[in-house]
């Protein structure tokens, strides 16, 4: 029989420390935020919702989807989509996940809404207060007693992207998330006096766990932003006095632009610590944030599968090495080889990892689940080695996933959007090497016989079917697209063919 939980991962803290802050200076302490994720669960058992159900959430980045991810994912499962969808992606989302209801703001426009109506999901708008700090809200009037979920209950649902087949769906547990938490604050030795700029989506894995699960954890605190924003980093960070923020490669790029105009705020900022995770951190800018910020940098190694964190680089008097992403944190992780045998040190092979952050398997998706798991190892599809300190490098992906500076694409989610337009045959996404993103996306396309089709067509067609970041960024138009040897599409090999890459 499963063991009861403790009701949400900062039971512990002090009640009088502060937990969310906003940049407008409101601040919820914990003792209040304790009372709301209480008051929230009475009010979904009050209304017939069940701690076996999802919710979807749609709203921008700030406390209040902060707070709105704790509440939910402390009573039931938190399913967060991204509020720039379209409605094509909304449909596809909420189909998969069947969620009880979609969390939006009052009066929002999105489209998940009619969405949602369509497909019968009950729609849910917060009811805020003024008086209220920013982030505390009711969802409804109803109220009854409710049961505490089980440590292997679904706390939070997401989509990772597909190249071969559909986004899986992948659910994490309140033991996947409370056990990453904790991997995540020991690798990095965050205590209650520590206070994190979160500039990440909550959204995704990596704003949800690694700043926001993480910092509750250990009764920390966090500013809730309403987004990444180069211009306003520099000054919210002195102003809020933090001790640490994480972010993707391509946000600390930017922040370096500014920063290194700005003389020594970075350094007065006294920052405990620069995190840097879900894309390869190149070595260059590696040197410039540690001489920039005069801090620690460490480069971490996430997914969703692990409930984000696998491996980080560790503190000092530890080394951090440029171009690595560091030494196992939390999970068990090896390097194995097709035959499903362990490699030593030194030889390149698939990583793997197991651990109690790791999900139990994709939902309803057997072919997935066997491929994906060797002898209890989670496979990662990401291929690399261990040096001889014991230090990981990535050095290539097995699967076709396109990262563009952080965000994760399928590129056949866009292959199917792109061919619904009434003049496209066939088309194929591919990713190719972009210096500022790490990587961007092409696609090639046949054009239906006595058809006409320009750029623009497919790029105004794209910009109302995909969200921004998957959009094609170069177009091809081909009579033939290039295939293997076995007459098998071969995406690994497009961005060479049409000279991209040398």
């Amino acid at each position: 029989m499963s063991k009861k939980i403790v009701k949400n991962i900062f039971e512990n803290a002090d009640d009088n420390k502060i937990a969310i802050t906003s940049e407008n200076k409101s601040q919820i302490n914990y003792k209040n935020l304790k009372i709301f994720i209480d008051n929230i669960s009475k009010q979904l058992s009050g209304n017939g919702i069940t701690n076996k159900d999802r919710a979807a959430i749609v709203l921008p980045n700030g406390p209040t989807m902060a707070t709105s991810f704790l509440g939910i994912s402390s009573y039931m499962s938190a399913a967060p989509l991204n509020p720039s969808y379209k409605s094509e992606e909304y449909e596809f989302y909420l189909k998969d996940l069947n969620p009880k209801i979609l969390i939006v703001e009052k009066n929002s426009k999105n489209p998940s809404i009619e969405i949602a109506k369509k497909l019968n999901i009950e729609i849910c708008e917060l009811k805020i207060h003024k008086d209220q700090p920013e982030g505390l809200f009711n969802l409804f009037e109803n109220k009854s007693d409710y049961s505490l979920p089980d440590e292997n209950d679904e706390a939070l649902v997401l989509h990772t992207s597909g190249t071969t087949s559909r986004p899986k769906i992948v659910p994490l547990s309140n033991n996947n998330i409370y056990s990453s938490s904790e991997n995540i604050s020991k690798s990095l030795d965050l205590t209650d006096k520590d206070h994190c700029l979160n500039i990440m989506p909550l959204f995704h894995i990596h704003g949800l766990i690694a700043v926001l699960a993480t910092s509750m954890k250990v009764g920390a605190s966090i500013c809730a932003s309403s987004g990444f924003n180069a211009l306003k980093f520099l000054d919210l960070a002195k102003s809020e006095k933090i001790t640490w923020y994480s972010g993707v490669p391509t946000m600390h790029q930017a922040i370096l632009l500014r920063a290194n105009k700005s003389g020594d705020v970075a350094k007065k900022l006294n920052l405990r610590l620069i995190r840097s995770s879900s894309a390869s951190l190149p070595p260059a800018v590696f040197k410039n944030l540690n001489e920039v910020f005069n801090c620690p940098v460490i480069e971490a190694y996430g997914m969703t599968e692990a409930t984000h964190q696998m491996t980080s680089n560790p503190l000092p008097p530890k080394q951090q090495k440029a171009g690595f992403v560091g030494i196992p944190a939390g999970p068990e992780v090896c390097i194995m080889d097709d035959n499903g045998n362990i490699l030593k040190h030194g030889n390149v092979g698939e990583i793997c990892i197991k651990g109690d952050n790791v999900t139990l398997g994709y939902e309803n998706n057997d072919d997935a689940n066997k491929t994906s798991f060797t002898n209890g190892w989670f496979r990662t599809g990401d291929q690399g080695y261990f040096d001889n300190d014991g230090y990981l490098k990535i050095s290539g992906r097995l699967k076709e996933i396109i990262n563009k500076g952080g965000e994760k694409i399928s590129p056949l989610e866009v292959d199917n959007i792109l061919m619904d337009h009434p003049s496209i045959d066939q088309a194929v996404c591919f990713g190719y090497e972009d210096k500022m993103l790490g990587e961007n996306i092409a696609s090639a396309i046949i054009i239906k016989d006595g058809m006409e089709c320009s750029e623009n067509d497919v790029l105004n067609y794209a910009e109302k079917k995909l969200a921004k970041f998957k959009i094609p960024k170069k177009i091809f138009f081909v009579d033939e697209i290039p295939k293997g040897v076995t007459g098998k599409l071969q995406r690994n090999v497009l961005a060479k063919k049409f000279g991209l890459i040398n």
